[in-house]
């Protein structure tokens, strides 16, 4: 039974209730001498907790995607392989779109994370039958998982309706895991633990490989919340050959979390305030409430200051009021997704690109021009 399903959570709903009925019926029913009587109730007592708090945990966890399996929850990820041409399994699918989701070890970063891949409604559409499309990265925060985005913020059914409406232009979505091994780095890598490497190489070939996607830097837009907002304005700058745009919601502090990153000279190097030294040519956008205690204004304020053309911060977004939670981020989407959709070209066939120069950030240092598979 999935740790995730409606089925577990229904039952779990089944058995604190039918524990509570049993407490109320065996109360006095119970026999023996007192201290048999009273380790008795406190059983009945004990059950009747432990049953709540699986239930509200349960819906916690279904909610923001904490942990997206048993073998996920027990820290156990048997069976995952590098990404191969048939590792993408359909699990669901929506009027809105496709959904496909996969557990992958990455070739390139060698370690392993969950990556769910959304296609829009056009995908399949005989008009867009010779088209490749533009890709939205969305990036989770911490503690959370990919299934955040999906159970708590609703994003595809609300990116389903901006495309469909022509709000937003069509575009492929790919939510991968950014503490894949279980370890949360701030999307950086690290000696032990390569997280940029696998977002920016690992995640980025699947999606090039198996759907029609450009693969260009204004062709990829990411988007990020928390953790995962400090992650999408970082990895940005760090990868502008690979990412042309970036928003960042309620983003955690630029200048880096020191259980994420111990060591501060890594801390400072992966930070946006530090590199936003290098201008690297990308369009930035953040937002965040004045009241989130969290995500603070001085931070958002800090990297307006250092930003230098080409670099481009559209003016931030403060909010006057609203918390750390999906309540504030939904709200943004009507701003968010219009935004990052402007800075993406529309779909069209797939046009050689220009390599760029090989170096550390480049993906097409192997020499290699993708060419997505026809779908």
């Amino acid at each position: 039974m999935s740790l995730t399903g409606n089925a577990f959570f229904i039952l779990l709903v089944v058995v604190t209730v039918v524990a509570v009925v049993a407490t109320l019926l065996l109360w006095n029913q119970v026999r023996g001498p007192r201290a048999v009587r009273l380790v008795t109730r406190l059983v009945l007592i004990g059950v009747c907790q432990l049953t709540a708090i699986a239930v509200v945990a349960t819906w916690i966890n279904n909610a923001n995607g904490l942990y997206t399996s048993w073998a996920d929850l027990f820290g156990e990820q048997q069976g995952a392989g590098p990404v191969a041409a048939g590792a993408a399994q359909t699990v669901f699918t929506r009027g809105e779109g496709a959904t496909q989701e996969t557990t992958f070890r990455g070739r390139w970063s060698g370690v392993t994370g969950q990556a769910i891949v959304w296609t829009p409604p056009q995908y399949q559409d005989p008009k867009y039958a010779h088209d490749s499309f533009p890709v939205m990265m969305l990036l989770h925060g911490v503690p959370g998982g990919p299934l955040s985005w999906i159970r708590g913020g609703q994003v595809l059914t609300a990116l389903g309706r901006m495309m469909t409406s022509g709000e937003v232009s069509p575009a492929i979505v790919v939510i991968p895991s950014i503490d894949a091994g279980g370890r949360d780095t701030d999307c950086s890598d690290t000696p032990r633990q390569k997280n940029a490497t696998w977002l920016m190489r690992d995640v980025h070939d699947l999606v090039t490989s198996r759907f029609r996607a450009l693969n260009g830097p204004h062709d990829w837009s990411v988007i990020g919340f928390s953790t995962g907002g400090l992650c999408a304005v970082k990895l940005a700058m760090q990868y502008p050959q690979e990412l042309g745009s970036a928003v960042g919601l309620s983003p955690d502090d630029f200048h880096g979390d020191r259980s994420a990153l111990p060591d501060p000279k890594l801390r400072q190097l992966n930070s946006p305030l530090w590199l936003a030294k290098k201008r690297p040519p990308v369009s930035l956008f953040v937002a965040t409430s004045s009241k989130d205690r969290f995500s603070t204004v001085p931070n958002v304020k800090d990297l307006e200051k250092v930003v230098q053309w080409p670099t481009v911060l559209s003016t931030p977004m403060i909010l006057n009021d609203g918390g750390h939670n999906w309540g504030t981020w939904r709200g943004l989407f009507q701003v968010v997704f219009p935004w990052a959709s402007d800075h993406l070209e529309a779909p069209h066939p797939l046009r050689p690109i220009a390599k760029p120069k090989p170096g550390p950030t480049s993906l097409a240092s192997s020499g290699r021009i993708r060419t997505p598979l026809h779908r």
